[in-house]
């Protein structure tokens, strides 16, 4: 599914946390929104969700213009944000219409394809902080999302999980072949993941350069190539001076 957005911007309060963004997003592709906080990503991702449609300009998914909340869009927040009272598979359910056992198989689908098979019955209290990030995952792909949303899902993990679940989410990217846009200050995390880097910069958040990463995956975290890239990102940062 196709995104679009055209001079989008978002004013909270009489202050501009991100102006006049265009970007072009095709199917299937990985988008990486990476800059320093307070730059705007994390508005603009609520934005293209539909969960803030107090923007100026216009967001157009598939063709079309709105600014709802649509069907055709999954969100993974920092946070797994599920619900203490409900094991695994409840979660993942909760909020899917049909009937309980087609949601129930479709979730043991999803569960199993995020590496969660047979952890169906524990409870949040019962997963480390990677299962409980899987769950999440899980309960955004099985709306069937053509385009999957992530605030710096990964952020609150130590560093082999992350790693883990960047795999994973590569894996599930091929499966489904979602549109995907992940917010992150990681710049590993989005060399290794993105098809396209766009930085932003400033407050209020404008894009400063757009990076393609023209490798194929899966990508040696270590290459050279990488390094120069994010050496590239480092200057155009320009932590010093971040206005």
């Amino acid at each position: 599914m196709s995104l679009a957005l055209r001079k989008v911007s978002r004013t909270f309060n009489g202050t501009t946390a991100v102006k006049d963004v265009n970007l072009e997003v095709k199917p299937g592709e990985i988008i990486g929104l990476l800059g320093t906080s307070g730059c705007g990503k994390s508005t603009l991702l609520r934005a293209i969700s539909g969960l803030d449609a107090e923007y100026d300009g216009e967001i157009e998914i598939n063709g079309k213009v709105s600014k709802e909340i649509h069907d055709t869009t999954g969100f993974i927040f920092q946070e797994p944000r599920l619900l203490p009272w409900l094991n695994v598979l409840e979660n993942v359910t909760f909020g899917l219409n049909g009937k309980r056992k087609d949601k129930e198989n479709r979730a043991i689908e999803y569960l199993a394809s995020v590496g969660l098979k047979g952890k169906e019955a524990l409870y949040p209290r019962e997963l480390s902080g990677g299962m409980a990030q899987r769950v999440a995952i899980a309960r955004a792909l099985v709306t069937s999302p053509e385009i999957l949303l992530l605030d710096e899902p990964f952020s609150a993990l130590d560093a082999f999980t992350k790693m883990q679940l960047q795999d994973l989410l590569l894996d599930v990217w091929k499966l489904y072949q979602s549109t995907i846009v992940l917010v992150t200050h990681d710049i590993d995390e989005a060399l290794y993941l993105c098809d396209r880097v766009i930085i932003l910069r400033g407050q209020p958040g404008v894009v400063k350069k757009e990076i393609t990463i023209d490798q194929t995956r899966p990508r040696d975290r270590a290459s050279e190539q990488l390094a120069k890239i994010k050496s590239d990102i480092l200057a155009s940062l320009d932590l010093n001076h971040r206005s």
